[in-house]
C-alpha cells in the first residue's frame, strides 16, 4: 500500500517539475536575416501565418551626425589650407564650424578638433567626400549633395549652351536665405583694394569661350595652380545653386600675388589693364600656347594681326617750327606685321579752358574719331628723343622720331579697346576726364581692316565696359578710386535688353543710355550677332 501511495507521489512531482520547466523555458531566439533589405524577425521554425512579425526601423550610424551640420557658416572661396598648420596637403573641411584641419588620423588636426569640439563630419576638400571623425568612416547620403556641389560644381554642355540666351534670365536662383539672384551677375568681394582685379575677372568671364572652356573643364592632373583656380572661381560666379549670393575672389588672387611676384596685390590699387595683359598672356603660356596662332583658347578668342607702317622723321632746314611731320612717300617705309590681344586708343587732350557757355568742361568725342588711328591713314609721331635732347640733335639732322601708321590685317573674334586715359609726367599722372560717344551694337571695323573675308561680320557689340571713378579734376587719385563693370545680361537682344552694373558686392540693373556717360577705359566687343 505505501509503495502505491510513493509512486502516485512521484508521478505528481515529476508532472509539476515538467509544468514549471515549461514555464520557466526561455523563449525562442529571434533569427537575424541576412538579407539587409528585410526589416523583419522570424523565430526558427514559425511561419509569417503563425508568428507575429515584428518591424523595426533601420537607424545607421552615419546618419546621427548629420543633423549638426551648419550650411550657413560654409564658406569654401577662401584658401584651402589647415587652420593650425597652414598647410594645403589633404585638407578637409569641419561641416559643423566650417574651419579646415589637416588629415583624419589619429594625430591629425581634424581628429582632435572632432575630439575636442564634439564636430563629426568633414569633407575632403580635394576629392568631396564626407567623412565622420573620429570613427572614420565615409558617409554617403543625398542630403550631402548641394554641399559637394557648392564646393565642386559642375556643368555640362547643355547646361552651358544656355548661358547666352533669354532662357538664363528666367529661370533666377535663390541661396539659403531665399534671396534670388542671377548666376553669372552676382558680387565679387573687395577684400582690400582688389576691384581693379575683379573688375577684369567679371569682363573675361562673360567671353562665351572663355567661359565655356572653363565650366567644362575638369583639371585634375598637373595643370598649373592659377590655372585651375580661376576655372574655380568661374565655376563658382556661374553656379546656379550657391549658400550665398555673391563669391569671394581671395583663392584666385591668392595664387595671381604668387604668380606675379607680388606685382598685383590684394591690399595695393592697381591698374586693370596692367593686370588684363598679364593675365591673358599667364593664362596662354599655362594653356601650353605658343607663339602660332590658335594656339590656346587665349589667342583663338582674343588674337588679331596689325600691320604697321614705320618712316623715320628727318628735320629739314627748310621747315618752320610748326610744320607737322608727314609720311615722304620718296623715303623708304618699313612694313610689319605685329600680332594683338588688344588695341590702344589714344584720346585727345582736354581743352585747357571751358568756352563762354561753358560746353567744354568735360569733352566729348565719337568712338570713331579716335579709332581713326587705325584707318592706314592717320599718321602718329613716336618721339625717341626727349625736348632737353631736341637742340641737340637736330644740328646733326638725325632722326627725332619715327612716324607710323597702322591697320588691322586680321580682326579676332573678341577685340578689346583700351582707352588711354591716363599720362604720366615728371610731377603727377595726369587723368583725361574726356567722355566717349559709343553705339552698344553694331560698331563697323570694316574702315580699319584690310580687305575682310566676306562671310565675316565686321560688326561689334559690346560685351563689358569698365569705367573708371575718381574725384573730379585732372590728376589721379588712385586712393579715392572706384572700377565698375557694365555687364550685358545674356547675350541681350532688342530693345528689352537688361545690362547690369557690378561694383564690387553691389549689382544693379541700370539703363543702357547711361553706360556712356562713365570714364570707359576698356571695351570687350564680340562679333555682331542678330537680337
Amino acid at each position: 500500500m505505501s509503495s502505491v501511495l510513493q509512486k502516485r507521489l512521484d508521478d505528481t512531482l515529476n508532472e509539476n517539475d515538467e509544468q514549471l520547466s515549461e514555464a520557466e523555458r526561455p523563449a525562442k531566439r529571434m533569427k537575424v536575416t541576412e538579407d539587409p533589405s528585410l526589416d523583419a524577425f522570424q523565430p526558427s521554425g514559425e511561419s509569417d501565418e503563425d508568428e507575429e512579425i515584428v518591424q523595426f526601423e533601420d537607424v545607421r550610424s552615419s546618419d546621427l551626425y548629420l543633423d549638426t551640420i551648419n550650411r550657413a557658416v560654409l564658406d569654401f572661396d577662401f584658401e584651402k589650407v589647415c587652420s593650425v598648420s597652414l598647410s594645403n596637403v589633404n585638407t578637409y573641411g569641419c561641416l559643423v564650424c566650417g574651419k579646415y584641419f589637416q588629415g583624419r588620423g589619429r594625430k591629425s588636426y581634424a581628429y582632435a578638433h572632432s575630439i575636442h569640439e564634439d564636430h563629426h563630419v568633414f569633407i575632403n576638400l580635394e576629392t568631396t567626400k564626407v567623412y565622420v571623425l573620429p570613427d572614420g568612416y565615409p558617409v554617403s547620403d543625398p542630403s550631402l549633395e548641394d554641399i559637394s556641389y557648392v564646393l565642386a560644381p559642375t556643368f555640362t554642355r547643355d547646361s552651358v549652351a544656355t548661358l547666352s540666351s533669354p532662357v538664363h534670365l528666367a529661370k533666377p536662383s535663390y541661396d539659403l536665405a531665399s534671396r534670388a539672384y542671377l548666376p553669372g551677375y552676382i558680387g565679387l568681394n573687395d577684400i582690400k583694394r582688389n576691384d581693379h582685379m575683379n573688375v577684369i575677372i567679371h569682363s573675361l568671364l562673360h567671353i562665351p569661350p572663355l567661359r565655356d572652356f572653363l565650366l567644362l573643364s575638369n583639371f585634375r592632373g598637373k595643370e598649373p595652380e592659377l590655372l585651375k583656380r580661376f576655372a574655380a572661381l568661374a565655376k563658382k560666379v556661374w553656379n546656379p545653386r550657391l549658400f550665398k549670393s555673391q563669391v569671394s575672389p581671395h583663392e584666385f588672387l591668392q595664387e595671381v600675388n604668387r604668380a606675379s611676384a607680388g606685382k598685383f596685390r590684394l591690399e595695393q590699387q592697381g591698374d586693370p589693364v596692367e593686370f588684363l595683359g598679364w593675365l591673358l598672356n599667364r593664362l596662354h603660356k599655362d594653356l601650353g600656347g605658343t607663339k602660332k596662332k590658335n594656339s590656346s583658347i587665349i589667342f583663338s578668342t582674343f588674337q588679331g594681326e596689325l600691320r604697321v607702317e614705320t618712316q623715320h622723321v628727318l628735320i629739314r632746314p627748310d621747315s618752320g617750327e610748326n610744320d607737322k611731320p608727314r609720311f615722304d612717300i620718296d623715303r623708304d617705309t618699313k612694313v610689319s606685321e605685329s600680332p594683338f590681344l588688344f588695341l590702344a586708343v589714344d584720346l585727345p587732350p582736354p581743352p585747357l579752358f571751358q568756352d563762354a557757355v561753358e560746353k567744354n568742361i568735360i569733352p566729348q568725342v565719337s568712338i570713331h574719331s579716335v579709332l581713326a588711328k587705325y584707318d592706314g591713314k592717320t599718321t602718329q609721331v613716336r618721339t625717341l628723343f626727349s625736348s632737353a635732347d631736341r637742340g641737340l640733335h637736330s644740328r646733326y639732322q638725325e632722326s627725332l622720331g619715327q612716324l607710323r601708321r597702322f591697320k588691322c590685317k586680321r580682326l579676332s573674334r573678341y577685340i578689346i579697346l583700351h582707352f588711354k586715359r591716363f599720362t604720366k609726367n615728371a610731377f603727377v599722372e595726369e587723368k583725361n576726364p574726356t567722355i566717349i560717344n559709343f553705339p552698344l551694337r553694331g560698331l563697323d571695323f570694316k574702315s580699319y581692316v584690310d580687305a575682310p573675308p566676306d562671310e565675316l561680320s565686321t560688326l561689334y557689340d559690346l560685351i563689358a565696359n569698365v569705367t573708371h571713378e575718381s574725384v573730379a579734376g585732372t590728376t589721379r587719385d588712385k586712393e579715392n578710386t572706384v572700377w565698375k563693370a557694365h555687364l550685358r545680361a545674356a547675350g541681350g537682344g532688342g530693345e528689352g535688353e537688361k545690362w547690369f552694373m557690378i561694383q564690387d558686392l553691389i549689382v544693379e540693373e541700370t539703363r543702357k543710355e547711361m553706360i556712356f556717360l562713365g570714364e570707359t577705359v576698356l571695351q570687350v566687343r564680340g562679333v555682331h550677332r542678330a537680337p
